[in-house]
């Protein structure tokens, strides 16, 4: 499979224009948490089934921290890392682990150094370019944040560098079908007006059976992957358009109508009008992507000759009969 490719729906990746969308929706994305928690919760319960017990845990693209706590209730023998590319979004993680933590100022000083150090720890970066050595990880938990990269099959990589063999990469995303009433919406409000296709409006979300391959070739083994669909509804244009900027569902340079900005914005006020249910809410839909895999067994050294497991030998091999 060839590797995903700028185009006009993806272009290339700017971390530092997705930093600055993030660090000015860091203070209004609590409006609009609850879907990546729901979504954690769900990530959780697919978590039951699998049987893990990291030494160490990463939060690849952790925002505000929400999961932190939960990773760390899990987990609470693991330090707990998490990493964002937007210092704003990492401000409230800390903010809240603060919070969370104030209660430990009132115990004695010799039982607050037997607890040790317990919150996470945040760093500002990439995810696709981690300040990690190589097999630092056996868990790394992503939330809703891949999809934000334009090249998940250069993010893959990274991840399965991080993560020490048979450590676990567990994450959701978004799929394709992910705002189709906005993107519609906004092809007929550019036909109302007569005007030429401005190009992508929200992100090219990658299909999942692209993600499972990514996977493979990335390094990783016996990926598995599900979706499933989920609507949000809303009572207006206004409100709708309000949470998908709070989400920040558009990384990429605006190329707004010259000239015709108000009348655009009535016309796609008016195309999101025209899709409403019987019941007078206006939906938008979330295909939510989840996947986990395991980190494969290196096949060879890194001076390039081959490994042989004890445990595979005579495998594949007929019986003497």
């Amino acid at each position: 499979m060839s590797p995903v490719s700028p185009s006009p729906s993806r272009p290339a990746y700017d971390s530092r224009r997705l930093r600055r969308i993030f660090d000015r929706r860091a203070d209004a994305f609590d409006a609009v948490a609850f879907l990546p928690r729901e979504i954690a919760q769900r990530m959780n319960e697919r978590l039951e089934y699998i049987k893990v017990t990291p030494a160490s845990v990463l939060d690849a693209g952790c925002g505000a921290g929400d999961d932190l706590p939960a990773l760390r209730a899990r987990f609470p023998e693991a330090p707990v890392f998490g990493v964002d590319v937007s210092g704003a979004m990492l401000a409230r993680a800390g903010q809240r682990e603060a919070a969370q933590t104030d209660w430990r100022r009132w115990l004695p000083a010799s039982l607050g150094r037997a607890l040790g150090q317990r919150g996470p720890r945040v760093a500002q970066a990439d995810f696709s370019s981690l300040p990690f050595a190589a097999g630092a990880f056996d868990l790394i938990w992503s939330n809703l944040a891949l999809h934000w990269h334009s090249r998940p099959d250069a993010v893959f990589p990274e991840w399965q560098r991080v993560l020490r063999v048979n450590g676990l990469l567990m994450f959701s995303t978004l799929g394709p079908d992910t705002l189709r009433e906005l993107r519609a919406a906004y092809a007929q409000a550019e036909a109302t007006l007569g005007l030429a296709p401005a190009g992508a409006r929200v992100i090219d979300f990658v299909d999942m059976h692209d993600l499972g391959d990514m996977l493979v070739e990335s390094g990783f083994e016996i990926p598995v992957m599900d979706q499933e669909v989920l609507t949000i509804t809303y009572q207006s244009p206004e409100s709708l358009l309000a949470d998908v900027r709070r989400w920040g569902a558009y990384p990429f340079e605006r190329a707004a109508p010259r000239g015709a900005t108000r009348r655009f914005r009535r016309a796609l006020g008016d195309a999101l009008d025209a899709r409403r249910r019987d019941d007078g809410t206006i939906a938008l839909t979330f295909e939510v992507i989840y996947g986990h895999a395991w980190k494969a067994v290196p096949r060879t050294t890194p001076e390039g000759h081959g490994i042989v497991r004890i445990e595979d030998i005579g495998k594949g091999r007929p019986k003497n009969r």
